[in-house]
């Protein structure tokens, strides 16, 4: 079966939104860790992208960016992390999570980013452009990590002057 797409508003998270932004990160993954990441990150990231989608009067996915450093670069290039993202389960596969992602990423462009990294499914976010970071010398922690860590680069030649270990801000290790 096809699922159908659905409309939806993807705006910007607001303070009144932040309880049903844990509630809908608490219900999509199997733990309450990405619902804890989000409320430690909401606090110590700056930049932050945090947009959420609305369906009629109800709240349903929501996803962020966070900023990461990447290693051996010099200067202070913008780089972000996409993480987490996430659509309530009775409405899955239905595009949200692919606005959020795509409405997500012109956000990350308007703040002048280089490039956005993102650990998640090798399938699914090279849609949007992502690849491996391996292949220009950017690693997640280990190797173990390079099936899942890709980068998407928005400046063009951007990943010529990258290389070495991205580091995610601290909270993520901390949930």
């Amino acid at each position: 079966m096809v699922a159908k797409a659905v409309d939806v508003v993807i705006r910007q998270e607001k303070p009144q939104d932040r309880q049903h932004v844990f509630e809908v990160n608490a219900s999509a993954f199997e733990t309450g860790a990405e619902a804890k990441l989000v409320e430690a990150l909401r606090f110590t990231a700056e930049p932050v992208i945090s947009l959420v989608a609305i369906l009629g009067d109800r709240l349903v996915g929501h996803i962020m960016f966070t900023p990461v450093k990447v290693q051996n670069v010099t200067g202070l290039p913008l780089t972000l992390a996409l993480g987490p993202v996430a659509v309530v389960p009775d409405i899955q596969n239905r595009w949200i999570g692919s606005k959020l992602v795509r409405a997500g990423l012109a956000g990350c462009r308007a703040l002048g980013a280089e490039a956005v990294f993102v650990l998640g499914h090798p399938r699914y976010y090279p849609r949007f452009g992502f690849q491996a970071a391996a292949p220009f010398g950017l690693r997640y922690e280990s190797e173990e990590y390079d099936p899942f860590f890709m980068v998407l680069e928005l400046r063009p030649k951007a990943m010529a002057l990258m290389y070495g270990f991205v580091e995610y801000l601290p909270e993520f290790n901390e949930v």
